[in-house]
Order: C-alpha cells, then sequence, then structure tokens
C-alpha cells in the first residue's frame, strides 16, 4: 500500500511540475504566472479539485513518443469563487507551450460537459502557442469539438475566457464565442494570422501588440472586454465579474446583501443636466448614484466608449444598463455603438438579468463612412436586441431622445415595461432647430421668423409631455427618485411572464 501511495505523489509531483522548473521560470521572466498560480489565485483557498491530471497524448510521429508529460498542457476541473461553483481549465504554456493536442482537447471538452450538465460557468485561461503541429489534423478536430461546445453552451451558461499568452490562429475563435473575453496588456494578444504571415501576404509590417494585442482588442476592435494590468489584476476581475453572473440561464441572479437603502434619493441629480442641450454630462454619475453603493462593472469601456455597458445592483440583486453617454459624440448611436449594446442586452435575456436602459441620444451618427460600413443593419441588431428581450426592461429618458434612435433605446413600443423620463427629457422625430428648418425651409431667409418657430417648436415638442400623454411615457418622475423608481419597478417585475412566438432560432441582422 505504502508504495501505491508513494507512486501517486511521485505522479501527481511530475504532473504539478509541468515542463519543468526552468520552463516555469522563464513563465516568471516574461511576467507571468504558471497555470496552476492562475488557478490558485481565481479560486477560493483550496477549492480546485482536479481532474484528469495523469493524461498524456497519444502522438507518436516527430520524436512525440519519447516526450510525455502528465496532463498534457492544460490543468482542468471545478472549484468555487465566493462559494459558487464554476469550472475552469487553464492552459500549461510550460508544456508543449500549451499547444493543443487530441487529448488536450478532450480535457477541455470533458469541464465544458460537466459545466453543462450541472449548470456552471466555465471559465478558460488561454496560454498557448495554437494546434500542436506534430498532430497535424487530430488537433484540428479537437479545436473543433471545443468550439462546437462553446457553441452549445450559449446563452446556457456564462463562458468567461482569459486570455493571459498568446492565442493565434483557430485558438481565437473559441474565446471569441465566449461571453466575454478579458486581456492582458503587454502580455497576451490574439490574431488569425501573425504579424510574419500578414508581412509576407499584405507586405504590412506589424508588431504582435499593434495586431492583436489587449489595447488593440479593447480600443479598436471591440473583440475583447477588459485589458488588465497583469495576470493578478484580471484574474481578481474575473472574480469580481462572476459575482454578478447566475450560474446558469436555469437560475436566478445572484443576491447579495446590502445596506444601500432601496429608496435612497440622491438630490444632486436635479442638477445634473445642464442648462445648454449642448452641453455633456457624464452618465457615469447617474449610474453610481442609482446603483447598490455605486458599484459598476462597465464592459468594453474603452471601446465605443459613447455607450456604457455594464453590471451593477439594485436591492442586492443584479441588473445589466445600458446607457448613452453624452461625453463621448455626444452620446450618438453608431455602428460600434450599437453592436456592443446589442451583445450586451442579448447576453443579459439569455441570462434572465432584468435591463436597465438610461437614454440621452441624439439619434443615429450620419456620414458616408456609416452607411457604407452598414450602419442600417448595425444599428438594427440594436433594434433586434431589445425588442426580442423578454427580461424586465425599465428605461429612464433623461435628455435627449431624438428620431429612430429614441425607438430603438428600449421604447414603449419595443415592449419596455416601465418608460420613465425625467421633467428635462425632449421627445420628438429631431431638434428643434434641424425640424425648423425642414418643416419651413421657405422661410430660411427670414432669420426671426425661424427663430420664432424654433421657439414654437421647442415650446411644443423639447418636453416629456407629448409622448406622455399618449401613454409613450408611463410617468414623468423626479431625478432624485431614480433609484427608488427603479427599485420598486424591479420588484413588481420579478415574475413577469412574456414568451415570444415558438421558432428554431431568429435570423438576427448579422
Amino acid at each position: 500500500m505504502s508504495a501505491n501511495i508513494a507512486e501517486v505523489e511521485r505522479r501527481r509531483a511530475a504532473a504539478k511540475l509541468g515542463g519543468g522548473q526552468k520552463r516555469i521560470d522563464a513563465q516568471h521572466v516574461k511576467g507571468r504566472l504558471t497555470a496552476r498560480e492562475r488557478l490558485e489565485v481565481l479560486l477560493d483557498e483550496d477549492s480546485f479539485e482536479e481532474i484528469d491530471m495523469y493524461v498524456e497524448h497519444n502522438c507518436v510521429d516527430f520524436g512525440m513518443a519519447e516526450q510525455h508529460i502528465p496532463g498534457d498542457g492544460v490543468v482542468t476541473g471545478s472549484g468555487t469563487i465566493n462559494g459558487r461553483l464554476v469550472y475552469v481549465f487553464s492552459q500549461d504554456f510550460t508544456v508543449f507551450g500549451g499547444s493543443l493536442s487530441e487529448r488536450h482537447a478532450e480535457k477541455i471538452c470533458k469541464v465544458m460537459d460537466a459545466a453543462m450538465k450541472v449548470g456552471a460557468p466555465v471559465i478558460g485561461l488561454n496560454d498557448s502557442g495554437g494546434a500542436r503541429i506534430q498532430e497535424g489534423v487530430a488537433s484540428l478536430g479537437g479545436y473543433a469539438e471545443v468550439f462546437q461546445r462553446n457553441v452549445l453552451a450559449s446563452g446556457v451558461i456564462p463562458q468567461l475566457s482569459l486570455i493571459m499568452g498568446p492565442c493565434a490562429g483557430g485558438a481565437v475563435y473559441s474565446p471569441s464565442m465566449t461571453d466575454f473575453i478579458f486581456m492582458v496588456e503587454d502580455s497576451s494578444y490574439m490574431f488569425v494570422t501573425g504579424p510574419e504571415v500578414v508581412k509576407t501576404v499584405t507586405n504590412e509590417v506589424v508588431t504582435q501588440e499593434e495586431l492583436g494585442g489587449a489595447s488593440t482588442h479593447t480600443v479598436k476592435s471591440g473583440v475583447a472586454d477588459l485589458a488588465c494590468e497583469n495576470d493578478i489584476v484580471a484574474l481578481l476581475q474575473a472574480r469580481d465579474f462572476i459575482d454578478f453572473l447566475p450560474a446558469s440561464n436555469r437560475e436566478d441572479v445572484p443576491e447579495r446583501p446590502t445596506n444601500d437603502p432601496w429608496d435612497r434619493l440622491e438630490e444632486s441629480l436635479d442638477t445634473i443636466i445642464p442648462a445648454s442641450a449642448n452641453q455633456p454630462y457624464d452618465m457615469h454619475e447617474v449610474i453610481r448614484k442609482t446603483v447598490d453603493e455605486g458599484e459598476f462593472f462597465e464592459i468594453q469601456p474603452r471601446h465605443a466608449a459613447n455607450i456604457i455597458c455594464g453590471f451593477g445592483r439594485v436591492e442586492g440583486r443584479t441588473v445589466g444598463v445600458v446607457a448613452n453617454q453624452p461625453m463621448v459624440l455626444a452620446g450618438v448611436l453608431d455602428i460600434d455603438s450599437s453592436k456592443k449594446a446589442a451583445r450586451f442586452v442579448r447576453f443579459c435575456d439569455a441570462f434572465n438579468i432584468p435591463i436597465v436602459t438610461l437614454v440621452d441620444v441624439p439619434g443615429f451618427l450620419p456620414g458616408t463612412a456609416q452607411e457604407h460600413n452598414g450602419i442600417i443593419k448595425h444599428g438594427a441588431k440594436l433594434l433586434f436586441a431589445y425588442a426580442e428581450a423578454t427580461v424586465p426592461k425599465i428605461t429612464v429618458i433623461t435628455r435627449k431622445a431624438y428620431g429612430g434612435a429614441y425607438d430603438v433605446m428600449a421604447s414603449k413600443h419595443l415592449r419596455g415595461d416601465l418608460n420613465y423620463a425625467w421633467p428635462t427629457a425632449e421627445i420628438a422625430v429631431m431638434g428643434a432647430k434641424g425640424a425648423v428648418e425642414i418643416i419651413f425651409r421657405q422661410d430660411r431667409d427670414n432669420p426671426e421668423k425661424i427663430a420664432e418657430k424654433t421657439k414654437e417648436y421647442e415650446d411644443r415638442f423639447a418636453n416629456p409631455f407629448v409622448a406622455a400623454s399618449k401613454g409613450f411615457i408611463d410617468e414623468v418622475i423626479m431625478p432624485h427618485s431614480t433609484r427608488k423608481r427603479i427599485a420598486l419597478g424591479l420588484r413588481k417585475l420579478r415574475n413577469k411572464e412574456l414568451a415570444n412566438p415558438w421558432k428554431k432560432h431568429d435570423n438576427i441582422p448579422l
């Protein structure tokens, strides 16, 4: 018996050493943690239960028959984050560069299958050189098996990807199909083809960081949701983030005790809207003064910043917040902001997270660049997402709600449950000046008449009462009572039942 125990200990030690101390040291020199160290930070202390520690590859070509390392480049299992079950896989760059083999993929698929069975989130820590070339098509098949599970799990369990090193070629498609992607600055990158191939094919000279670093994907492309300073920050952010999400689409949103009164009044909101309609204000302030204890986890803060998306809590329960940001492009909707918000709204709807929408939108961004790049179809994505959503939807119009953008931003016509407006709200087809210049185009050369008609238009439409008189706005509320009204609304809507017509799936305008 003692010999057997000694053998178990020997094999465990070999698995935990991964590719050896020299490679572990090399990982540390790069400022990166090892696969196991990352799991220690991510999960509650002593909660990790590993599976498939002794799995080895089955490749015999190109000298691989003599190279066997237990675990085969990925650590898999389950653990808890603040007491809640999650399934995890963490690729080990010290073992064959974290490359994906057939067995490596089978390990990942096993934890994903288990997560689907019990209804728990999956968190993938990606640090891999890509497909294991020695295995050829077998490793490509392994990727496809993982992709298939990403698709089946979508909308069933939350999927979070942390890119903590290289992620290139076919490897990028698994994270891209998960719900959220966090990257590490100056340490992680994602691209389909690397700088060398780009140079060969297009003659462009570009670095890895410029092509697919954290800054590129969190500012320009919108592929990733968060850029974190280092491994530790990324893992701690993931812990905070998972706290907002339900375990699966069958579970209710998590609830956290709070001392923040549900009926707290925020007098400062009564004066946040500037006197001039063209002057901006920070919508973050409205959000933080509305949610519990000012805690708000923003998604994609550096991409399409003219719209704000993220999670907060009201009475301890998670809500998704979508808000136009007047500080950036006056809060206008464009291609990037429409896609960003549409994906976020669909995530919330898939996981039964109520949506609070704060509206200050002057319309869609005009211009040939927007039209030629398909703003019609991309703008329709946000419209489609709100219209199909059956979760509780509460909308507050703070200032401008013009044109088609009024419709798109969770209006009553898209089955908004409670639609409120502040007294400062202006709900109209367009701004007064533009409207008057169209209606009274024959008087363009008469500035006095134009000024008179502009004042008349403002008096008629630059307020929330026309929409309220038609039932499009349920109530004109005082800004200071916004949190209270939202809290009461969410209580009422907790048992809301609404179903869309049966369909295999919809055909959102991709």
